[in-house]
């Protein structure tokens, strides 16, 4: 964050630079006001990019295999272009490769996910997921793992058809 705000402070004053050329060029004829002007608009430029270019910035840099599975848009009024195109300010992601099947049931699988937020550091926590029963529950050991055939307890969280770590995890093909 501390390189972000230098960042910031150069973006305003090479626009300034920018300004001050402006006032040269027209040999003052410019007004003043312009200065300061294009130092404000350039460092709010450089934050509106930074922002849009974070999510895929941080995703490029994933290790092969660890997979993104849900993003989230956020829109604020106080960043009235993020009506007209939301900012991924979080996503989670999934590190796939190095998922461990059950040694009880194949069709259970653990996976650490891992939560990315925009200036916060990521965090991980180890997901169960069924495949075949597509649901998903908090790696405890108070956690109860079904045998091959038995009925999921409360403490699964039952995931749609469609669900992006299912179809990541349960329906990837074999390496």
């Amino acid at each position: 964050m501390l390189w972000e705000l230098i960042a910031t402070i150069f973006a305003g004053l090479g626009a300034a630079g920018i300004a001050l050329g402006i006032r040269f060029i027209s040999r003052n004829k410019a007004p003043r006001w312009l200065i300061p002007v294009f130092a404000a608009l350039g460092m709010l430029g450089f934050q509106v990019q930074s922002e849009y270019n974070w999510y895929q910035h941080q995703a490029s840099l994933l290790p092969e295999g660890v997979v993104v599975v849900r993003t989230v848009e956020q829109q604020a009024f106080w960043r009235p272009w993020s009506y007209v195109y939301p900012q991924t300010l979080r996503f989670i992601a999934a590190d796939i490769a190095n998922a461990a099947p059950n040694q009880r049931n194949n069709a259970i699988w653990l996976v650490d996910l891992y939560f990315f937020e925009r200036r916060l550091s990521a965090k991980r926590v180890p997901q169960v997921v069924h495949c075949q029963q597509q649901a998903r529950a908090d790696f405890t050991k108070q956690l109860p793992i079904p045998a091959p055939g038995e009925a999921i307890s409360k403490d699964w969280i039952k995931l749609d058809n469609n669900d992006p770590l299912l179809l990541a995890l349960c329906h990837r093909q074999p390496v």
